[in-house]
């Protein structure tokens, strides 16, 4: 009788605690749905696929890293940035590159060579976890899939967006 006294007391602790658990995320529902449309993106796309991130300063320059996934692996990064003209004693600047095979991640800049999975990873266990003084974003503005995620610290003013910004996913 005792053995039935404790495994069920300890049954009812461990329903209670799993069952009041609160969410750990900002935007937990609106993530799940958009974690079904990558599972169903990546089967009808055959896990291969191309996605720009976009970067921007309110300082002028702008950048844009567009990155291959074939079978779900990084193949190709390719990264363009651009600095506004105008501005007093800042000259135009234009930068551009392509990584391919080993050569991927070779440059420091631009966007990390990540796989959807790898976005969805960060946005779960980063950028979409709650926390005192900061405001979280979720955009799902690509069929479904994520096209701006991360949070900004509170009272910062320029350029504090740290997450993602996704212009377009498409199949290959």
């Amino acid at each position: 009788m005792k053995k039935k006294l404790c495994f069920f007391a300890l049954l009812f602790t461990a329903v209670l605690f799993t069952s009041c658990k609160k969410d750990d995320l900002y935007y937990q529902n609106s993530f799940e749905n958009s974690y079904q449309k990558l599972i169903s993106f990546k089967e009808t796309s055959g896990n291969s696929y191309s996605y720009m991130v976009t970067q921007g300063s309110v300082f002028g320059s702008a950048s844009q890293t567009t990155i291959t996934v074939s079978n779900g692996k990084v193949t190709q990064r390719h990264f363009t940035y651009t600095s506004t003209t105008g501005m007093a004693n800042v000259p135009a600047t234009k930068l551009e590159w392509t990584e391919n095979g080993t050569e991927i991640n070779s440059h420091s800049s631009g966007a990390a060579a990540l796989t959807l999975d790898e976005i969805y990873d960060n946005a779960r266990s980063q950028w979409l976890i709650k926390r005192e003084n900061a405001k979280a974003y979720l955009e799902t503005n690509n069929n479904g899939l994520i096209s701006s995620c991360g949070y900004v610290e509170d009272g910062c003013m320029d350029d504090c967006f740290v997450g993602i910004q996704i212009a377009y996913i498409k199949s290959l």
